[in-house]
């Protein structure tokens, strides 16, 4: 079955200890939810460089990435159907999906 990477980006850091568990349980449920089509539950990203064929830059760029996870559907379009619930679109955040490509 394909394997496709969700790429997070934006969203926002709750700001108290009682919202941070509200979002942690909106991830372990949506993670849930999606059962064995989770390969690598991933993590969020932190201090970001980006590397270009002249110079090193901080940051990630433009949009820059806050976390990914690596999962499994039958085509692209089953696994945006499984990103769109992803709590990070509450939070003002996008998921980029694209196909992992075996080499």
């Amino acid at each position: 079955m394909p394997k496709y990477v969700l790429a997070y980006h934006g969203g926002s850091m709750p700001e108290t200890a009682a919202a941070q568990e509200k979002v942690m349980a909106a991830w372990g449920a949506w993670f849930g939810s999606l059962g064995e089509a989770v390969i690598d539950g991933g993590n969020p990203t932190g201090l970001a460089k980006t590397v270009t064929s002249g110079a090193v830059k901080d940051g990630g760029g433009a949009n820059p990435l806050t976390g990914y996870s690596l999962l499994t559907a039958a085509d692209i379009n089953a696994a945006v159907a499984l990103a769109k619930g992803c709590p990070i679109l509450k939070a003002g955040g996008s998921v980029e999906v694209a196909e992992a490509i075996d080499m």
